[in-house]
């Protein structure tokens, strides 16, 4: 390849980033390897007409890139997922005829690796030598005084600021878990786990709760229909319930008398460690793991038994949880637990007293009988969902993509 076509592709790259089709002429295929994107293949074609998110344009590209085949008249934004620990970035194509998003490229990155969110979306951009406009941000926490208002994140998240910063026409805001519970609606049975089979010849599609424990805890609650809602939730914040016995010993650890104590308290990665502590004060033993993964590990590993009696009290209490939030919600289209340590390790919650805490309900042990709970990599799904979220809520001018959803949500949901 001579270095005029190279300028040539490298001028389409970046158009195919920021949304527009040029800055080619017609009935050219070129194919180059980018330094940090990878091998592309890029193909022009005319196109007749003018529609879609990215304006008027006369050209449409076929590009491939890490086998997804899309056009460039419909690769258009970001889609970030941020937790506590990762922030997880996608480059975004809508599907054609409304289907699924499609993921361009991804990356994982660790939030205390970076000063801010901005950094981390500058190099993503940077690694793809591409400049999307528009970016949806699922993050946890909500919206106060123009900043993202959450104890989990690594650094605080202020949309105006970011969007002055990266050159942004728009940053669109929705909670994690949301963006979660968007996604399981399409989830393909070989992208989740089934830890609990529903006791029903033919599963019902009703509403399905998605629960993640990570370094905070959240919920969302999926509805079917047409368009399909998600309600978003603070039960992580409700009261923790604790059973005579261990569990009451271990609740005396982690509170003074007549104090809230919440589910999140337990039922998260520092939770985890909480457990730790407080059973090596009842053991009187010492702590000598100080990371979550480092319990997780010797749980699994058998070397550590007082390890392993505080990952079988996590999932006794998620699994009772879990049912109250099944209950609560009539989600007889099941549980989604998602976060990225839940599926390292599904064997051991299968052996652990979680399914029998979630079906010791009493008199509504039938009901949940018919309630599978399935475990999801916490992985691409928010991408996915968020860029759902996004997509199926364009009410822009010439948007060609689907219905408005209705969302309802606890004060996060905000365009910039």
């Amino acid at each position: 390849m001579n270095a005029a076509w190279a300028r040539r592709l490298k001028a389409v790259w970046f158009a195919v980033g920021r949304g527009r089709a040029d800055a080619v002429s017609e009935g050219k295929v070129w194919q180059i390897l980018h330094p940090k994107a990878g091998f592309c293949v890029v193909t022009e074609m005319t196109t007749s007409s003018s529609s879609g998110p990215l304006g008027d344009v006369q050209t449409a590209l076929a590009v491939t890139h890490a086998g997804i085949s899309v056009t460039a008249s419909k690769v258009g934004f970001l889609a970030a997922d941020v937790g506590g620990t990762h922030a997880r970035l996608a480059l975004i194509a809508p599907a054609a005829n409304g289907g699924r998003p499609e993921i361009v490229a991804y990356r994982t990155y660790r939030c205390s690796d970076h000063p801010h969110l901005e950094d981390i979306v500058r190099c993503f951009n940077q690694e793809l030598g591409a400049q999307p406009r528009e970016l949806v941000l699922a993050c946890a926490g909500y919206m106060h005084a123009g900043s993202v208002i959450s104890k989990n994140l690594a650094w605080p998240v202020m949309p105006q600021a970011m969007k002055d910063a990266l050159g942004l026409e728009s940053v669109k805001l929705l909670n994690d878990l949301e963006a979660l519970a968007y996604a399981v609606g399409s989830i393909d049975s070989d992208q989740a786990t089934t830890l609990k089979a529903p006791l029903v010849s033919t599963p019902e599609n009703g509403p399905i709760v998605v629960v993640g424990p990570g370094t905070g805890l959240g919920a969302a609650v999926w509805f079917p229909g047409m368009p399909s809602r998600v309600l978003t939730t603070e039960a992580g914040h409700t009261q923790l319930a604790a059973r005579v016995g261990i569990e009451l010993q271990v609740l005396a650890q982690l509170a003074q008398a007549d104090s809230h104590v919440s589910y999140e308290t337990v039922l998260s990665g520092p939770g985890l460690h909480r457990l730790y502590v407080a059973l090596c004060a009842i053991r009187d033993r010492y702590p000598s793991l100080g990371e979550p993964a480092a319990i997780t590990s010797a749980a699994l590993v058998g070397d550590d038994d007082v390890a392993r009696e505080a990952l079988n009290l996590f999932c006794g209490w998620l699994g009772s949880f879990a049912a109250d939030l099944a209950m609560l919600y009539g989600a007889t289209g099941g549980i989604f637990l998602a976060g990225g340590f839940l599926a390292d390790m599904v064997d051991f919650m299968q052996r652990s007293p979680l399914v029998e805490r979630f079906l010791d309900k009493g008199v509504m042990r039938p009901f949940l009988q018919k309630v599978p709970i399935r475990v999801m990599g916490h992985d691409r799904h928010g991408v996915i969902g968020a860029a759902s979220w996004h997509l199926d809520n364009a009410v822009n001018t010439g948007a060609p993509w689907g219905r408005k959803r209705e969302a309802r949500s606890l004060g996060l949901n905000a365009e910039i």
